[in-house]
């Protein structure tokens, strides 16, 4: 079996395939300060929990957007797992083009991302990412990465509110089903989530005007997606599991 890892600012999210199907997937907190015997461990005991022994794991792929938790990390599977992962880089065959803007400034996590989202759907295309940031990533036809905007996440929008307006308590990320509120707490939750759709819509037409692709396949993930489809029709496909399909294609044209 393949595992994936892939390290988020927030989140590490672990992947189990067999063959082409998920089996099982779990987050952890992203932890700088754990050893690797902490990580290797607590994997060991997540797999353990499922009757998963470490020796049906063959191969490990990883993508991380936080250097300072990969000595740990890579050092765990080593020795928890006997594996040598393999590590996301923009040298790997990515069976997608990066430009300029790409090879400078584009993350593991949305290489991954687009890699899986040209690979199911092909392009052109634009793979929005709802996690620690929003982030909006373009291709072309031919697979070539375009462009790529990074806003602030829904989560991180909503705690600086909370933070910094005092009699603003916390609420739960839910849509209202009107505009026409009549709390706080649904006031607070039309402006976060129908301010996140209208930003949505308009960099997503924005962006189908300038690739001069009207048509252009959009494809979301990231937990707040689905929250967000609820009030609005742009995305062609949800895939929550699309960073870890990112990571098998990468893994298979890899190996």
């Amino acid at each position: 079996m393949l595992l994936v890892v892939d390290v988020g600012n927030t989140n590490i999210v672990l992947g189990l395939y067999d063959g082409q199907s998920l089996k099982k997937s779990w987050r952890m907190s992203t932890g700088e300060n754990r050893t690797s015997d902490e990580i290797g461990l607590f994997i060991c005991s997540l797999f353990s929990h499922e009757k998963i022994t470490p020796t049906q794991i063959k191969s490990i792929i990883i993508s991380s957007v936080v250097p300072n938790v990969m000595y740990s990390l890579t050092n765990g599977l080593r020795k928890y797992f006997d594996i040598a992962p393999m590590i996301v880089s923009k040298n790997m065959n990515l069976g997608i083009t990066l430009n300029n803007v790409g090879e400078r400034e584009l993350g593991a996590d949305r290489i991954v991302n687009c890699v899986a989202a040209y690979k199911l759907y092909g392009g052109p295309a634009i793979v929005i990412d709802y996690g620690t940031a929003t982030t909006y990533d373009a291709m072309s036809a031919s697979g070539e990465f375009l462009t790529g905007i990074t806003a602030p996440g829904i989560k991180i929008s909503a705690d600086a509110l909370f933070t910094r307006a005092a009699l603003l308590g916390k609420v739960e990320l839910v849509l209202p089903k009107s505009l026409m509120v009549s709390s706080t707490a649904e006031s607070v939750q039309a402006g976060i989530l129908y301010g996140s759709i209208g930003e949505t819509e308009y960099i997503v037409n924005a962006l189908r005007k300038e690739m001069g692709a009207p048509n252009a396949v959009v494809i979301a993930t990231g937990g707040l997606a689905h929250t967000i489809a609820k009030g609005s029709d742009v995305f062609d496909h949800i895939v929550p599991a699309l960073t870890l399909e990112g990571l098998r294609f990468l893994y298979e044209m890899n190996k």
